[in-house]
């Protein structure tokens, strides 16, 4: 059974709110892949896993890297998990067909945009109707997470 935790973005954006989460992942550690809907998503997200912080580092790579296996978090679009992560991480509402794989599922959402609102809750209807611990959490106005349901 996967533990499944929506992440309602409502004050910040992905690329400011990922690499908080991910410290956590890495801090509690556990591996994780990080799953986009585009190519051009994942290279944006690499970059700011790598700059969010200068005095920080979170290990990673994209795939096609060289070392798939050995990476702590790895980003990717396909439904792979070469470093056998415990954690999938699902961007702005995008599908997989390999959750059953995973400990834990992070699925993060911007809710600025309707089309992947719509989605989101879409999901989480048809994921609540299977065997998984489900979890809402909404972004505070000022960053972090409180849990609504």
């Amino acid at each position: 059974m996967t533990d499944i935790r929506f992440y309602h973005l409502q004050n910040q954006s992905l690329e400011q709110a990922l690499p908080k989460l991910m410290e956590k992942v890495v801090g509690g550690g556990f591996k994780a892949v990080i799953k986009a809907e585009t190519q051009s998503q994942i290279d944006v997200l690499d970059k700011v896993l790598w700059d969010y912080d200068p005095a920080s580092f979170l290990p990673h790579d994209k795939s096609g890297c060289d070392f798939p296996d050995v990476q702590t978090l790895y980003l990717t679009t396909n439904d792979e998990n070469p470093n056998e992560a415990n954690v999938l991480v699902l961007v702005d509402a995008v599908k997989t067909a390999d959750l059953e794989s995973y400990e834990r599922c992070l699925y993060m959402f911007d809710g600025r945009n309707e089309d992947i609102v719509a989605a989101a809750r879409e999901d989480w209807k048809s994921l609540k109707e299977g065997a998984h611990t489900m979890s809402y959490w909404q972004q505070r106005e000022m960053g972090g997470w409180e849990q609504k349901v």
